[in-house]
């Protein structure tokens, strides 16, 4: 069965990250797409320009309008933007028994904030107990705890299991944003620590790759993979898509990433 996956974030017209790039996500590993948006951004690969949030009724009257009539699978969210949209996504989602991946996503990669200071609370809150995972980069997961940047693992561990106790089953705490040749992410559950090892890539196509992996990560989960099984395929998914982003001539910034390079490779050896 083709698993029914729901993105609720914002919309990228760039068509790299957010909505758009988890609707390829998603599509690329076999799920059925389906979108709340959250809000419109200008924006290109060099950067954000403007932000306009969707009013948080019309945010739940999207994923209401969605439980009514379909099979959820999976959720994944992203861009929230606000306080109260955040409340609405929390109250339209109660009760659902699906896996719900969070991807806290408060600062895009130009460095233009894209949540609030105060929806960080009540994205802490009301949404964190309510994720299945909770996959933050290392400013966000900084952010969310009030604290200090990790600058290596040693410190990353700590800080994934204090996320964890604010109420996320599990964390997939990023590791991008450290220096040197290794990109590892640690996947922290009760009880256990994973590190998933992966080596850089020297590209600047990296726009998206956070919508891409929590997307993926929600399609893995969807189709009933383990957690650990899951978080394995979407890294190894991203990394190729980044991999392979040079094909791509999007932009003159941080360029997208190769949702569909599997197809493409194919295609090409047909």
């Amino acid at each position: 069965m083709i698993p029914n996956i729901l993105s609720i974030a914002g919309s990228d017209p760039s068509g790299g990250a957010g909505i758009q790039a988890d609707i390829k996500a998603i599509s690329a590993n076999g799920g059925y797409a389906m979108a709340a948006v959250t809000g419109l951004t200008a924006q290109n690969t060099t950067g954000v320009r403007d932000v306009a949030l969707v009013a948080p009724g019309m945010v739940a009257g999207q994923i209401a309008a969605i439980r009514e009539d379909i099979r959820i699978d999976a959720v994944k969210i992203g861009m929230l933007g606000s306080a109260a949209i955040a409340e609405a996504v929390a109250g339209a989602l109660a009760g659902l028994e699906a896996p719900v991946v969070l991807d806290p996503v408060m600062v895009a990669k130009g460095g233009d904030r894209l949540l609030a200071a105060d929806a960080v609370a009540a994205v802490r809150d009301r949404l964190l107990p309510m994720a299945t995972v909770l996959t933050p980069n290392l400013p966000e997961a900084a952010d969310l705890l009030g604290g200090a940047e990790a600058g290596n693992r040693d410190a990353m561990a700590p800080q994934a299991a204090a996320l964890r106790a604010l109420g996320p089953s599990a964390v997939l705490l990023k590791g991008g944003h450290l220096s040197g040749a290794d990109c590892p992410d640690l996947l922290e559950t009760a009880g256990d620590a994973l590190w998933l090892e992966g080596r850089r890539h020297a590209t600047r196509n990296t726009h998206g790759t956070g919508c891409t992996l929590s997307a993926a990560l929600a399609t893995g989960l969807g189709h009933g993979r383990s957690l650990a099984g899951a978080a394995r395929m979407a890294k190894a998914y991203v990394a190729a898509a980044i991999a392979a982003a040079g094909a791509l001539g999007v932009g003159t910034g941080h360029g997208p990433v190769h949702h569909f390079h599997a197809m493409t490779t194919k295609e090409t050896t047909a």
